[in-house]
């Protein structure tokens, strides 16, 4: 059985995509990795498992990766990741590829039947 780490936050606004599999990328602004790539961490009522981390200037972000991420465009997503500091487009920033292992059933508290789990 895999050991759940520490949480991993997203904002309240993009939570639900994040729990129903919308959204499966996230960009980080750390000066050290908080997540491995294998871990499985607890968000709110979802549980994700890390599939690939990269680090990365924050000019490289492709069209298809900004779609992954939920966001409209690169400057909403610059300003949702730049809680930690500025970024700029030469800013390394974290790429974290996740995906939604189990849901909380939030009346429950079992697991959600429709998320694989």
């Amino acid at each position: 059985m895999r050991r759940h780490n520490f949480g991993v936050q997203f904002s309240p606004e993009i939570f639900d995509r994040v729990a129903d599999g919308t959204i499966t990328l996230s960009y980080r602004l750390w000066s050290r990795p908080k997540v491995k790539v294998g871990g499985v961490y607890r968000s709110g009522s979802v549980t994700i498992e890390i599939d690939e981390i990269e680090v990365l200037p924050f000019s490289s972000i492709t069209d298809e990766d900004l779609a992954r991420t939920g966001e409209p465009d690169l400057e909403t997503l610059r300003r949702r990741a730049a809680h930690a500091g500025p970024i700029h487009d030469d800013t390394l920033v974290y790429r974290v590829e996740f995906h939604v292992v189990r849901k909380q059933d939030r009346t429950s508290g079992g697991p959600d039947p429709r998320v694989g789990g």
